[in-house]
């Protein structure tokens, strides 16, 4: 397996009924089967779907083996839910969800990647769920500091939290982008999916948190190279093993309302 395959199977949750997508429900089902079966469907992970929606999914995925996502907490009972997702923002939330939880369910509580970390994520590891961290969105406000995202990702690797990002994520190396479609819409910078995962392979294999940060504030197109061996940052080499160990046990994925997206922004880089 290729570095650049080992660092993006699996990776991307397809979010398209969420904004800026904001797609009906038959149009989001009609996409994510047409990745599934895709050239790149190695890339593409679950379908997220609000627990509400359940039975609208149903009636449109009907004889699906759709992988699921679920926002909220869904019956154990419904096939192919492969995780859920809940909120929390203070501990006492976790310790009072966790109860709620079907029995060995994979459940990931999206918390601040700013407030109160360390008592948030010891919370998530006494109980052995997982952590979600929100990595943008359509406002500049949403989109947190770095220093709070590699706080975020080295109080997981500390707690051997296993952990997620949502929101913000569309492209593949740091920049300044459009926050929505619009061609006249508003741009800031925004963090880079590739930036975010080759951080979370730095942290999880001993790399300092200062070399973390200076990989997910990077710009430069030429300061990244895979092979099939490793991929090179500057003068950081990472291997194929370490970047896989890191994706299938500590970093697994993102959601995001775009999967062509990423894909064509990987392309012409030249990364795919």
């Amino acid at each position: 397996m290729s570095a650049i395959r080992a660092l993006l199977s699996d990776l991307i949750d397809y979010a398209g009924l969420f904004p800026p997508a904001g797609l009906d429900m038959a149009s989001a089902v009609r996409n994510y089967n047409a990745y599934k079966n895709g050239e790149y469907s190695w890339a593409l992970g679950r379908f997220v779907v609000p627990a509400t929606r359940l039975d609208e999914l149903g009636s449109f995925a009907a004889g699906s083996s759709m992988r699921l996502a679920v926002l909220g907490i869904a019956q154990s009972s419904i096939p192919n839910v492969e995780a859920l997702e809940l909120k929390a923002t203070r501990a006492s939330e976790i310790e009072a969800a966790v109860g709620r939880l079907p029995a060995n369910s994979i459940t990931y509580f999206e918390i601040p990647a700013s407030e109160n970390g360390d008592e948030l994520i010891s919370t998530l590891a006494r109980h052995h769920v997982r952590a979600k961290v929100r990595a943008g969105g359509v406002t500049e406000s949403a989109f947190p500091h770095s220093r709070e995202l590699i706080g975020f990702i080295a109080n997981c690797k500390r707690a051997n939290v296993p952990w997620k990002a949502t929101a913000g994520l569309h492209h593949p190396l740091r920049g300044v982008y459009r926050l929505t479609p619009e061609p006249d819409g508003p741009v800031c910078m925004m963090h880079g999916f590739v930036n975010l995962f080759l951080t979370a392979v730095v942290l999880n294999s001993g790399g300092s948190e200062g070399q973390a940060r200076a990989i997910l504030e990077d710009t430069a197109v030429d300061a990244f190279e895979f092979s099939d061996a490793t991929v090179r940052w500057r003068s950081i080499h990472l291997t194929t093993a370490q970047i896989r160990d890191a994706r299938q046990n500590f970093a697994i994925s993102f959601g995001s309302c775009s999967f062509e997206e990423p894909i064509a922004d990987l392309k012409a880089l030249g990364w795919l």
